[in-house]
């Protein structure tokens, strides 16, 4: 049995394959025919959306179409109703004189002779005289009506092969069994009374037989010379009140129709009219937001428009004049701190010159004045960096900064900083360690902006790490190239990556800066990310290190759209804990392997290294700003007894 089944369950899990491969390949076939069907829907749909006046004239359009469509109904049947009751009215009255007179004819007494001859009983037989009687009631009709007469029985259906009805008799080579329905005639001859019905009259075939044509037929049982009874039934053509019908039909669809484009021009001028100055005022808003503040609404009139045109008028203007005198204030600014940075480098050029003389007679100073002399050194390296940086800032406020982009390898650029920050990790007790950098990672960049922020950022980690280990993770996909420095010290509190790029901001303002950094750092490096149109952004979590990630395009002027790197690390506490949970869930089904638990102990937990060459970008981070979306991991309780020990950027 055992041997068996595989055998058997082959030729299912075949069909199973082929089905399901089938089904993946009509999948693809309708989402190609959708996509090939959504093309030319996607420009009207657009138009639709953003043309207000399109939609009111199509609202319109539909809406009087249906208003005209219920009046014309209503309008139709109640002509319709109108006609056939005159026209039964008359047939009725009509009908009933013709029956009464046939009735009379044969009531009437028999004589020989007279001028009336044909119609008396005596010398003719009841088929002669029913003959003329057709041809008698008929000729008062003049085209009018139509007058069958059929024998007495003739209610039900006839047999095959013979004449139809015995003793059929018509007028104006009307076909009588074909014109009479059957259940009208069952009807007269099953009880007394005249009878009524609609139906159409048909003319025997021959040269020149008309087409059949609507009417209405009345019929009643009589009696003949004989006594015997008979039917007579008189046909009323409605072609006169068919064709009035479609008279008043063409009238009134021309008439709805008429009605139905005058209303959408209609709506189409009204809307246009009111439609025309707020499309002005979106032109004029875009070209304003666009710089063109002397762009102003033409005014005409004194309705509503006129006073909203006159209203953005004076907003405009007032726009205008408050961004003039921001203008000149920002300008006036710049140019003070420009004027103080130039005027400030001669005097300190001076006070230089005296210090480096100061600093090298330091050695026949008592130690006092000796160490007074090194710290006026130092702080004049401070002062000189901090000059610089003012400047640089002034050329960013001022918009006069400029990009010398051109293929350079992010690795050497990585290679110059760690080679410049190896003096402080070595006095720090820190290693720098490189992931990344076994293939060539190249963008067209400015190599001294992105070398002045990475080194900033090397420099920042290697300061607050705390003596563990520094990781520089290099990466590139798609058309992005990305650097993230990561450090295991203080980490950032919740709030701190929205503010760390913030001019002078400390997050523990007591906190003594090793580096001589000025506090300008961090904003120079995210006014060197715009500018080359990349991010920066930072991650942290308190007592778990933080992450700063550099994000630029492969090539100049490419829009991003996400980054190689993830900017939360792999080995943060919220991944490790997702991790922890997947493999407990997993080994709980039996199904997960055996894993080697991590060292607590270890001081730099650093993730084994990826093949990052072949990483699948990221989603596109929400916003291109630097700070902006970064993530901040809170601190869980069980770490609150170092919150002590450990200090804010």
């Amino acid at each position: 049995m055992s041997g068996r089944v595989p055998g058997g369950l082959r030729p299912w899990r075949l069909r199973f394959g082929r089905l399901f491969r089938d089904r993946a390949s009509s999948s693809r076939v309708l989402r190609l025919f959708l996509r090939l069907a959504r093309r030319p829907v996607l420009p009207a749909v657009r138009l639709w959306r953003r043309n207000i006046q399109l939609r009111v004239v199509a609202a319109t359009l539909l809406i009087s179409l249906a208003v005209v469509l219920a009046l014309g109904f209503v309008v139709i049947a109640q002509v319709s109703r109108g006609l056939l009751e005159a026209k039964e009215e008359a047939a009725q009255s009509q009908a009933a004189g013709g029956f009464a007179v046939a009735q009379e004819k044969a009531n009437a007494p028999a004589t020989v002779d007279g001028p009336d001859a044909t119609d008396n009983k005596v010398g003719r037989d009841a088929s002669t005289w029913m003959n003329s009687l057709v041809k008698q009631l008929a000729s008062g009709g003049q085209t009018a009506f139509e007058v069958v007469a059929l024998g007495a029985g003739t209610g039900d259906e006839a047999l095959p092969g013979t004449q139809g009805v015995k003793g059929a008799r018509a007028s104006g080579n009307v076909d009588p069994t074909a014109s009479v329905p059957l259940p009208l005639r069952r009807a007269v001859n099953h009880a007394t009374g005249a009878f009524k019905t609609f139906s159409e009259i048909r003319y025997t075939s021959g040269d020149g037989a008309k087409e059949p044509e609507p009417a209405l037929v009345i019929g009643k049982r009589l009696s003949d010379i004989n006594g015997d009874p008979y039917d007579l039934y008189y046909l009323f053509p409605l072609t006169q009140e068919e064709e009035s019908l479609n008279l008043i039909k063409v009238t009134i669809v021309t008439a709805g129709l008429f009605v139905v484009v005058l209303l959408c021009g209609i709506a189409w001028l009204v809307v246009r009219s009111v439609v025309t100055p707020v499309r002005m005022a979106a032109g004029i808003a875009e070209r304003l937001s666009a710089g063109r503040l002397q762009e102003r609404m033409k005014v005409t009139g004194e309705d509503d428009i006129a006073r909203l045109g006159e209203a953005f008028n004076k907003m405009a203007q007032n726009l205008q004049n408050k961004i003039q005198q921001l203008e000149e204030l920002s300008r006036m600014q710049r140019r003070f701190v420009s004027d103080v940075s130039h005027e400030l480098r001669t005097p300190l050029t001076t006070v230089r010159m005296a210090a480096d003389v100061i600093h090298d007679a330091r050695v026949d100073f008592d130690p006092i004045t000796a160490r007074s002399a090194e710290l006026l050194a130092g702080q004049l390296d401070r002062f000189e960096s901090l000059l610089a940086d003012l400047l640089e800032i002034s050329r960013f406020d001022a918009g006069a900064a400029a990009l010398e982009a051109e293929p350079i390898d992010l690795r050497d650029v990585v290679r110059r900083v760690i080679d410049g920050a190896e003096p402080l990790a070595e006095h720090k007790g820190t290693r720098i360690r490189v992931l990344g950098d076994t293939q060539p990672v190249i963008a067209e960049a400015d190599a001294r902006r992105v070398e002045r922020v990475l080194r900033n950022l090397v420099v920042n980690a290697v300061e607050h790490g705390e003596g563990r280990d520094v990781v520089v993770r290099l990466a590139s996909a798609g058309g992005a190239v990305a650097v993230a420095v990561r450090d295991y010290g203080v980490g950032l509190k919740p709030g701190e990556a929205t503010r760390v790029f913030n001019r002078f901001w400390r997050a523990d303002p007591a906190r003594a800066r090793t580096t001589g950094g000025t506090g300008l750092g961090l904003s120079i490096a995210v006014e060197d990310a715009r500018l080359h149109g990349g991010w920066l952004q930072a991650w942290g979590e308190p007592g778990g290190g933080s992450q700063f990630r550099l994000t630029l395009p492969r090539t100049a002027d490419e829009p991003l759209r996400g980054s190689p790197i993830p900017l939360e690390p792999e080995d943060s506490r919220a991944n490790r804990a997702n991790r922890a949970r997947a493999a407990a869930e997993a080994e709980a089904a039996g199904g997960a392997a055996e894993r080697k638990p991590a060292d607590a102990g270890d001081r730099s937990p650093i993730p084994p290294r990826s093949p990052v060459a072949g990483a699948m970008p990221v989603p596109a981070d929400p916003t291109a700003l630097p700070g902006n979306g970064a993530r901040v991991v809170a601190r869980p309780a069980e770490q609150a007894q170092q919150e002590d020990r450990a200090d804010g950027r």
